[in-house]
């Protein structure tokens, strides 16, 4: 399944090449409203939130109210997973919260769970050179995505597996990458980083694995 990703920076719909640099930004939402309803599912990420730089919350309630959104950006807490859920979202993305000290907090993972049911919980599995990296990427650690994700599998229904060495790049996913992480869950896996052709969301499709794309839709090389 593809799944259009809608990141929010500013005010904006934007790109950004492996988190840092921006690419693209787009103020037309309701033409992007528009091209994405016919998906079941539509990741949206709240950037500035991520990072700690504000958020976009009005931005946010607004596609939620329109499209079927998996949300995330910033949710590091009972109350913010609460408070996005209230936007519309059908499920939110933790990712930083999920490590504490420099090691897996399976202990909030499963409060969330408890509080939330796995089902409304993904988890955000983002790797740099073979490392999870968190706080919009800003911070490296020495955790493996197989280690959090074997550690954290009882308590989400779906891992996000961004592959930061290839996002935004249009250089395609490492597929040897992704096929481990889908032997080592029998959670949903979506992948995202660097996916630029139909023939990539296919092959990932054909193993069970969702795919999420943002820079080939916004560059015109999928057509949605």
């Amino acid at each position: 399944m593809l799944i259009p990703s809608i990141d929010l920076m500013g005010g904006k719909i934007v790109q950004l090449v492996q988190g840092r640099q921006k690419a693209l930004e787009f103020d037309n939402f309701q033409e992007w409203v528009d091209r994405f309803s016919k998906y079941p599912l539509i990741q949206l990420i709240d950037l500035d939130a991520a990072m700690g730089n504000g958020h976009n919350a009005d931005l946010v309630r607004e596609f939620a109210r329109q499209l079927p959104c998996q949300v995330g950006g910033g949710i590091r807490s009972l109350e913010a997973a609460q408070a996005t859920l209230g936007l519309g979202a059908r499920r939110v993305i933790l990712g930083s919260s999920l490590i504490s000290k420099g090691a897996i907090n399976s202990g909030f993972a499963q409060q969330m769970a408890d509080e939330f049911g796995p089902g409304k919980l993904v988890f955000a599995v983002d790797s740099r050179g073979g490392r999870v990296a968190i706080k919009g990427w800003q911070e490296t650690t020495d955790i493996s995505p197989l280690e959090m994700m074997r550690a954290l599998e009882p308590f989400c229904s779906a891992f996000l597996y961004t592959h930061i060495d290839t996002e935004g790049l249009l250089q395609g996913i490492p597929f040897d990458t992704v096929r481990e992480l889908r032997n080592a869950t029998s959670r949903e896996l979506i992948a995202a980083g660097g996916i630029r052709t139909q023939e990539e969301i296919d092959t990932l499709h054909a193993i069970g694995v969702d795919a999420v794309v943002g820079m080939a839709i916004y560059q015109g090389l999928l057509p949605v």
